[in-house]
């Protein structure tokens, strides 16, 4: 049977996405919410179209929710009652993921058996839940764990706080009982092989996009026009949550670094940092503030709020380089929609990040976070119009072979491989589905 066929023959009528600690409506950027929500959503939307119902289902943190609510058509979003309404941390979620499987059960016992076809379960909170799913309604689990536990223990940031064995025993749970593993490189996928002994023929890599609608070249003035920043200016840019993980003090360190060089005059330098303090970054969410007071740098900064549409797509076209200095990233959404807008990045040399940029050609990655190479690397990006011009137009080259079409058909042959091994297996062991 050719994959055409296999997809055609069992293809989901409807897919439950399971999404505990972040919901799709969430604005990336801040709190919990990031690379994951726009996973989810483009995803799920481009699969509405492809005629597959989708139904994510997320904890209900106000009570101002509506149970259901339309991401878009063909795509539900269920809020679960589970624990207090107000947002928790993400430690402290695993004691409401009781509550949470019985909301999701409770909805699925309302319909008609077979009603879900598949789950797809993001991150390890939901992948605990998938995994009880999963036995309860005799369907495939498909498992995204978008972070792990033991990479990011690897890598901390200094003074991060390490991920607690609780977590890395429960993502070994859900490898061992997922049917397939979807990871966003080759990397993470080897990853799980070699850290969690995940079997190699369950786990396959599967790209995220970029939304090459949105995400485009255009007017650098004007956009910098919209920011209130000089045309001239020499601009260094960070988006993402403010958190250790993600390093955004590399950037500011590197810029000091700038200045004290003489690299660039003073008047010229501006600093742009668009996103809010998440994670271990909410214990100090003013640090960022501080240190730049710290480093004498002040009144080269811009901080704005977490962006969104049109007001995003003008912090990329307005940097000369965005940096993404992540101590880990099992991808770098960040770092493609930057360079689909022409924008060359300066990224570090981790995780996914080696797939999201090509070095020397869409961009540079450095190794470390030494603020002195990363001065180097900003100033060779955005010192430099020869330099500068090459790499943007590698940018945008390297971002359009990623789309978020082919993410969803992956996806979904994913699904329809998942399923056809799953029925293969019920019928080998003669137990009714």
């Amino acid at each position: 049977m050719s994959p055409v066929d296999v997809v055609r023959l069992h293809q989901p009528r409807r897919v439950a996405v399971l999404s505990v600690h972040t919901s799709p409506l969430e604005q990336p950027g801040t709190g919990d919410a990031g690379g994951m929500n726009v996973y989810i959503t483009q995803t799920a939307t481009r699969m509405a179209r492809r005629g597959i119902a989708v139904e994510v289902f997320t904890r209900a943190t106000s009570s101002d929710l509506p149970p259901v609510a339309e991401l878009a058509p063909g795509v539900l979003v269920r809020h679960i009652h589970a624990g207090p309404f107000e947002g928790l941390a993400r430690a402290e979620l695993p004691a409401q993921l009781c509550g949470f499987t019985n909301g999701v059960l409770r909805v699925e016992a309302r319909h008609e058996p077979g009603y879900y076809d598949l789950v797809h379960s993001h991150y390890w909170l939901s992948g605990q839940v998938g995994w009880l799913a999963r036995d309860r309604w005799g369907v495939p689990l498909v498992h995204t764990a978008h972070t792990l536990a033991r990479v990011k223990n690897a890598a901390l940031a200094e003074g991060d706080t390490p991920e607690p064995l609780a977590r890395e025993i429960g993502e070994q749970q859900v490898v061992d009982q997922a049917d397939r593993l979807v990871a966003n490189t080759v990397v993470e996928a080897q990853q799980l092989v070699r850290l969690y002994d995940a079997a190699p023929d369950k786990v396959r890599a599967v790209a995220p996009g970029v939304d090459l609608e949105v995400f485009r070249p255009g007017s650098r003035r004007a956009a910098r026009a919209a920011l209130g920043i000089a045309a001239d200016a020499v601009v260094l840019a960070f988006v993402g949550r403010i958190q250790p993980l993600k390093a955004p003090d590399v950037l500011l360190r590197a810029a000091a670094e700038l200045l004290r060089r003489g690299a660039v005059p003073r008047e010229k330098l501006v600093v742009l940092v668009a996103g809010g303090p998440s994670g271990t970054g909410l214990d100090q969410p003013a640090a960022l503030q501080e240190l730049a007071a710290g480093l004498g740098i002040v009144d080269v900064m811009r901080f704005l709020p977490p962006q969104q549409g049109r007001a995003l797509v003008d912090v990329y076209r307005a940097a000369d380089v965005v940096a993404v200095p992540s101590h880990n990233e099992s991808f770098g959404l960040v770092a493609l929609e930057a360079q689909a807008c022409g924008t060359p990045v300066v990224a570090a040399a981790v995780g996914g990040l080696r797939v999201a940029v090509v070095d020397r050609s869409s961009g540079l990655l450095v190794d470390g976070h030494d603020p002195v190479a990363w001065a180097d690397a900003l100033a060779t990006v955005a010192l430099r119009p020869e330099v500068a011009e090459v790499l943007a137009h590698g940018a945008v080259a390297h971002a359009g072979r990623f789309s978020w079409d082919r993410t969803t058909d992956a996806l979904i042959a994913e699904y329809a491989e998942a399923t056809r091994a799953f029925r293969r297996a019920v019928l080998a062991t003669g137990v009714a589905v």
